[in-house]
């Protein structure tokens, strides 16, 4: 497990809202050397804390405005050969193991409530798919964020520097 501290967590913020800040500005963002900096991006980064930097997609803007989460029951030990034909759906966008009567939750996003029902289709052609349900997100007041879990988690770590960091 990778230990954070608050100068991590600082850091950490400043990268999602802005992935492509420089090391100069992070580092007077932060008031810590360029050095510091560098070298806590990369144990962030060699310790998979940190596992990439994507641009943040609005669907909607690019035409694709329905996003729905289907909770898939499934004939035992087909879960494999599903989870590799989901791979295939350009429509999912993530799926997730889980417990109780549903095994997989499955995110996907789909241009119109045709293509919806469409991939819904699909989904259920699959050998081992047994049963689905769907729910249609209307709006998403709370998008996938990090950032206040990665706060909470260093509360109370230090700085890892003799100054205790303050954040602006």
């Amino acid at each position: 497990m990778f230990s954070l501290d608050r100068l991590d967590a600082a850091l950490l913020g400043e990268l999602t809202r802005n992935p492509r800040a420089g090391i100069v500005d992070l580092a007077a963002k932060l008031g810590v050397a360029r050095n510091t900096v560098q070298s806590r991006i990369k144990k962030l980064e060699e310790s998979g804390a940190v596992a990439g930097y994507r641009p943040v997609v609005d669907l909607p803007t690019l035409g694709v405005p329905l996003q729905a989460f289907i909770g898939a029951e499934l004939v035992q030990a087909r879960m494999g050969h599903v989870i590799a034909e989901l791979e295939r759906f350009p429509q999912v966008l993530e799926v997730h193991a889980t417990t109780g009567r549903e095994d997989l939750l499955i995110r996907m996003a789909a241009q119109s409530q045709e293509d919806l029902l469409q991939v819904l289709e699909r989904i259920h052609a699959i050998e081992g798919v047994a049963h689905t349900t769907t729910t249609l997100a209307l709006a998403t007041p709370v998008a996938y964020r990090t950032q206040p879990l990665v706060d909470h988690l260093t509360r109370d770590a230090g700085t890892g520097r003799s100054t205790s960091y303050q954040r602006p």
